[in-house]
């Protein structure tokens, strides 16, 4: 009688480049990875080290040229200044994210990255999608701009920024695995207790609103 065997992990391609968004890489790399996804972290220049922004440096698995002819179940594209526009500007991601949506994947991008690189590329034609306030102008007429944090629309997911990088992950994960394995991962995190605090402390609530806060600002605690 044969062994029943494990279903194989979900494949995520998550590039990086110079200019990369830190808080926008490593934590959908962290959530979908407790998610029991395989996260692939490539390299978009020549090297597998890479300075992101704020002098932050990530060791990526693999370059992208050298992921090409892989396939996956889900490419997240971070943002950043100039990241989100480097990505934009490489035809070697370009080029897979192409292949990857003609077959109907899931594709992902946050912050500058949605205006920038996906719909640059015409891959948010028809679709609903939101990003950065700053960089939601660059949207051209075929994309429908949307004020929120997190945008699911087909294939296609969205996020604002930074702040909102922890929503956007865990929207990821349902996509992939559906909303029990969002609540299995989040049991382990005290982000209930924060929504809690916030919610009933008007001064907390004013000083971590979208209004008061920097560009890369955030507010989360994980165990």
């Amino acid at each position: 009688m044969a062994m029943a065997t494990s279903p194989s992990p979900k494949k995520v391609l998550l590039p990086i480049v110079a200019g990369t968004e830190p808080i926008e890489a490593s934590i959908p790399i962290d959530i979908l990875r407790r998610a029991g996804a395989g996260v692939t972290v490539a390299s978009a220049g020549d090297a597998l080290l890479v300075e992101i922004m704020y002098g932050v440096k990530i060791l990526a698995d693999e370059l992208l040229a050298d992921c090409a002819a892989a396939s996956y179940d889900l490419i997240v594209l971070p943002g950043g200044v100039p990241g989100a526009a480097n990505l934009g500007g490489c035809a070697t991601l370009e080029g897979i994210l192409r292949k990857h949506v003609e077959k109907g994947g899931l594709y992902a991008a946050i912050c500058a990255a949605p205006p920038l690189a996906l719909a640059s590329w015409g891959l948010l034609d028809g679709h609903k999608a939101t990003g950065h306030p700053w960089f939601v102008e660059k949207f051209p007429p075929e994309v429908t701009a949307v004020d929120a944090n997190v945008v699911v629309d087909g294939n296609a997911v969205t996020g604002t920024g930074p702040a909102t990088s922890m929503e956007f992950a865990l929207a990821l994960v349902e996509q992939l695995y559906g909303k029990e394995k969002v609540e299995q991962i989040t049991k382990l995190m005290v982000r209930f207790l924060i929504n809690s605090i916030v919610s009933s402390n008007c001064e907390v609530a004013a000083l971590f609103s979208s209004a008061a806060l920097p560009y890369s600002a955030m507010f989360f605690v994980v165990v």
